[in-house]
């Protein structure tokens, strides 16, 4: 019960010192910070809201595969992730660790409909689709986002940044990543019922 009630408590230490030791020395620094500012948002956010909802540990989880995975793509930009089997695995002879985070982004719809459900603010078909298309929306405002500081910066940050290896469907393979990954949320979410934190009643 001890280590389920402090479950959040772990992932943020295990998060903060991944974050620091991969804040040292990053490839390319303006790409590391570029890359951090949604991480650190979305860190900040959680802390600051854990003592008004506390989600499952499950969401907790399911939310610290994308914090972990894009703290790594920001020290090696996403490109340049030391995991060559990746490419081998998904085709394409490009490096692939950019899709695992995209799907991994996917993710977070699972603690949306959390949300909302607890909340019961919808019912269970409203629930998923808004979790759906928050996602959808959200992949499609991050590439608005890239796009934007691509042209800003210019140079190899702006191509680090972009991440499309050469690829010009990159920004649908992305958003597709994304959506794919919020599905397989959702489908977790109903196949496994509301999940309460310990120490909460229904």
């Amino acid at each position: 019960m001890t280590l389920n009630r402090y479950f959040p408590h772990a992932l943020a230490l295990a998060f903060l010192a991944l974050w620091t030791i991969l804040a040292i020395n990053p490839v390319m620094r303006d790409v590391w910070w570029a890359e951090n500012i949604p991480v650190l948002g979305v860190f900040l956010l959680l802390v600051t809201t854990f003592g008004r909802f506390r989600f499952s540990n499950l969401a907790y989880g399911l939310m610290a595969v994308w914090l972990a995975l894009h703290t790594i793509g920001g020290h090696y930009t996403f490109a340049n992730v030391p995991f060559d089997f990746i490419p081998d695995i998904m085709g394409g002879g490009r490096n692939n660790f950019d899709r695992f985070g995209h799907f991994s982004i996917g993710l977070y719809a699972y603690p949306m409909a959390e949300f909302l459900t607890r909340r019961k603010l919808a019912g269970p078909v409203v629930v998923s689709f808004f979790s759906l298309f928050f996602i959808m929306a959200l992949a499609a405002g991050y590439e608005i986002i890239e796009w934007w500081y691509a042209v800003l910066a210019g140079g190899d940050a702006g191509i680090e940044f972009l991440g499309s290896q050469g690829d010009i469907w990159d920004a649908q393979q992305d958003m597709l990543a994304d959506t794919l990954g919020a599905i397989a949320a959702l489908v977790l979410f109903r196949a496994g019922g509301v999940r309460l934190p310990p120490g909460e009643m229904a």
